[in-house]
């Protein structure tokens, strides 16, 4: 059976932590599909300017947990920070933990993840900048390029992609994880 994959991003979203996941889930032979805020498209961040634009496959309207095996949380700075103001994205991403399947995040995405109330007694990394962020939500920082905690798996930054990526498809392969929880 084909895994379904949705990445959950909107503008600003680090382009490399977007592409690099989602070409690797691809070869996989997995479904990928970004599911956003609002139809159309999103535009990425590029290091250090705005990047190429991509295309929304579904709206968070549209979708459910129910509909993916697994959900890839890309960083920057902008897009963690939009979605975590949404309270339908914090639903759908609490979601994924309730259903005990495998959520990767990567960066700053550890922000949306604390706002959806999912961290708390969890190991986790980031980027360094949101290390306390983390820590005062409940969460154990580690400095390492790939955390994985019962079908959590998060990196630090693109450096990390790598080592994410074979995580994240691991985990997929694995399904569901009777002690993922939020």
């Amino acid at each position: 059976m084909e895994k379904r994959i949705a990445i959950l991003a909107t503008n600003g979203f680090e382009e490399i932590e977007l592409v690099s996941p989602k070409d690797a889930m691809e070869k996989e032979g997995f479904k990928v599909e970004i599911v956003s805020l609002e139809k159309g498209k999103i535009k990425s961040w590029d290091t250090d300017n705005w990047g190429k634009e991509f295309n929304v496959d579904k709206t968070l309207e549209e979708v459910s947990a129910k509909d993916y095996d697994a959900l890839v949380l890309p960083g920057g700075v902008i897009n963690p920070d939009k979605l975590r103001r949404e309270e339908s994205a914090l639903i759908f991403v609490r979601d994924f933990f309730k259903q005990s399947k495998p959520v990767a995040a990567i960066c700053h995405a550890g922000w949306t993840l604390i706002s959806a109330d999912v961290v708390k007694g969890r190991t986790m990394t980031s980027f360094n900048s949101i290390k306390k962020d983390l820590e005062n939500a409940g969460a154990l920082w580690v400095d390492k390029e790939v955390v994985v905690d019962e079908a959590l798996v998060t990196s630090r930054n693109p450096d990390d992609l790598e080592a994410f990526n074979s995580k994240v498809i691991e985990e997929i392969k694995e399904g569901k994880h009777k002690l993922q929880h939020a």
